[in-house]
């Protein structure tokens, strides 16, 4: 799956909180949170972000079913996704 990421210049009218519809569709599909969306959206297993964070699966998992995420784990996730912390904005 090719998921390229649009990171547009100051210039740009491509809004750099970009959130691809398959992102949105799984998150009205199977009622996911948007953590949870935007790892699968990106083939990224729970256990891989889990390491890529630091944290236990257990303590990831529990952070992943919470639909609103505190402002630190909102940054922590985002940078081991490799997205913007607006990007889990929805």
């Amino acid at each position: 799956m090719d998921t390229k990421l649009i990171k547009p210049d100051k210039d740009s009218h491509i809004s750099n909180c970009y959130v691809p519809h398959q992102v949105v569709s799984m998150m009205i599909d199977y009622e996911w949170g948007i953590a949870r969306a935007w790892r699968e959206h990106l083939g990224i297993s729970q256990q891989e972000l889990a390491q890529r964070l630091g944290v236990s699966l257990s303590t990831y998992s529990q952070q992943e079913q919470r639909h609103c995420l505190s402002e630190i784990n909102r940054q922590e996730i985002a940078a081991a996704l490799g997205i913007i912390p607006e990007q889990l904005d929805v």
